[in-house]
């Protein structure tokens, strides 16, 4: 029988903790005149935390009288002495902390991979402190939209948004918002707003920003607002905008939108008006890494036309429904996977580091391996791979068909996507394309699944 003795083990550490004479690392937390210094112990600090057990032998530190001294600015000495008092103790009260420590506890426990307390807080925030939460959602979005494991919380943020939409795009809550975690709302299926009204906010929105990186826009400083709304054109549908709002609202500000769309929507309100909005053939896309024209280009090319060859009305449409993004749900195999699992017409996207290189591939159906067979290969006719040599591109792209080939695309259980016998595969977070191994370098990665349907049928 096992003897266990842990109730004077968390007091005697707590003792260590407050009244030390052997300590070795100084830590160093805050900024300006929230400066604070704490004593630890390297060795109580290793064993409890992945993350202090790598940041104390590396050069994050610095070495002064044999003391180790670690700076960390990011984090304000009220988190530190939270953290400190979960590393010694085990233990940490919350009823006595204000909301926004909480938060704040939250960001530097999934940077210092306290995993265990990380699930604690969000829980504790959600069910414990909602009123705050409802007061202050843009405050906890943007301190959270890059956190992979906090899911939850966002989602709890986004309807408080969405069940009030209409107060909120016109509130300074809107325009507090930063760009991704603004993104993400105008993908959610159940933000509905009018459209003039969403292309008003946005604007106001950008100008902001602007002012924020100290830019003043106007009518010859446009670039910077263009490069601040590119992402959001697609989510436009401007068809469904008056004549009048579009002369008026939009007009003055055509240098934001890209010439191929706005010229689409001119000839809409000059030729097509009041035919419905679904007349206008340019494929729209909700991606980071392809803009709408590239989309275009891909359709011609499932559609084995000449990429610059110009469709028509009586052509198929095409809707894109994004199913996985690798910023949203993770860049490697299984999350992959997991969301490209039905067989329906898919696009992949990969967005290169450190370069504007982009890859893809198309595939008609999917192959799914089994446990008793791990790889899978199908022949589906109509396949293939791509290259754009940025997002801009519509001179030097490439496309590689596999008309021949038994082996199209395979699932095999150590990548995560693979065309073509190998000619595109991803494993993890590395890329090979036409058999040369580029290495460790998605930056994103998008799956579309692809419905097509006649064009009076096809609803955006």
């Amino acid at each position: 029988m096992a003897l266990i003795f842990h109730s004077n083990l968390s007091k005697d550490l707590s003792k260590i903790l407050n009244d030390s004479n052997d300590f070795n690392v100084i830590i160093q937390v805050g900024e300006n005149q929230n400066i604070k210094e704490f004593r630890a112990h390297s060795v109580i600090l290793g064993a409890r935390s992945t993350y202090f057990k790598s940041a104390l032998s590396t050069n994050w530190i610095t070495k002064k009288n044999n003391m180790i001294i670690f700076n960390k600015p990011n984090i304000t000495p009220t988190v530190l002495e939270m953290i400190l008092k979960y590393i010694y103790t085990g233990e940490l009260d919350l009823t006595e902390q204000k909301s926004e420590d909480i938060l704040e506890l939250l960001v530097a426990s999934d940077e210092m991979l306290f995993e265990e307390l990380f699930e604690h807080l969000q829980d504790y925030l959600i069910n414990k402190r909602e009123a705050w939460i409802k007061n202050n959602y843009v405050l906890v979005l943007n301190s959270i939209y890059n956190l992979v494991s906090c899911k939850e919380l966002q989602w709890v943020c986004f309807d408080i948004i969405c069940a009030n939409v209409g107060n909120f795009i016109i509130s300074k809550n809107f325009l507090s918002l930063n760009k991704d975690s603004l993104y993400r709302l105008f993908e959610l299926e159940n933000f509905h707003i009018q459209e003039i009204v969403a292309w008003d906010s946005l604007i106001e929105w950008g100008i902001k920003q602007m002012s924020k990186n100290n830019h003043e826009y106007n009518n010859k400083n446009y670039e910077s607002l263009k490069n601040m709304l590119e992402d959001f054109i697609p989510f436009i549908k401007f068809t469904k905008i008056t004549s009048e709002d579009f002369y008026h609202k939009v007009r003055p500000y055509k240098y934001v939108i890209p010439n191929d769309i706005y010229e689409e929507v001119i000839a809409y309100y000059f030729i097509e008006q009041p035919k419905l909005y679904s007349n206008i053939t340019v494929p729209r896309i909700k991606s980071k890494i392809i803009k709408p024209k590239l989309a275009n280009i891909i359709v011609n090319w499932i559609d084995e036309k000449d990429a610059e060859t110009l469709r028509t009305k009586k052509d198929l449409l095409y809707k894109f429904n994004l199913i996985y993004r690798g910023s949203r749900d993770g860049i490697d195999n299984e999350s992959f996977k997991n969301e490209w699992n039905d067989n329906k017409k898919t696009l992949v996207l990969i967005k290169v580091k450190q370069s504007k290189k982009i890859f893809g591939g198309y595939s008609s159906n999917r192959c799914t391996s089994t446990e008793n067979s791990p790889m899978f290969y199908g022949n589906y006719y109509g396949n293939f791979i791509f290259s754009f040599e940025n997002n801009e591109d519509t001179r030097y792209m490439k496309i590689s068909r596999n008309l021949n080939s038994s082996k199209t695309i395979y699932d095999g259980d150590i990548t995560g996507f693979n065309f073509c016998w190998d000619a595109l595969f991803g494993q993890e977070q590395d890329l090979c394309t036409n058999n040369f191994y580029l290495g460790n370098v998605i930056e994103e990665i998008e799956i579309f699944t692809i419905i097509s349907a006649s064009l009076e049928r096809l609803i955006f």
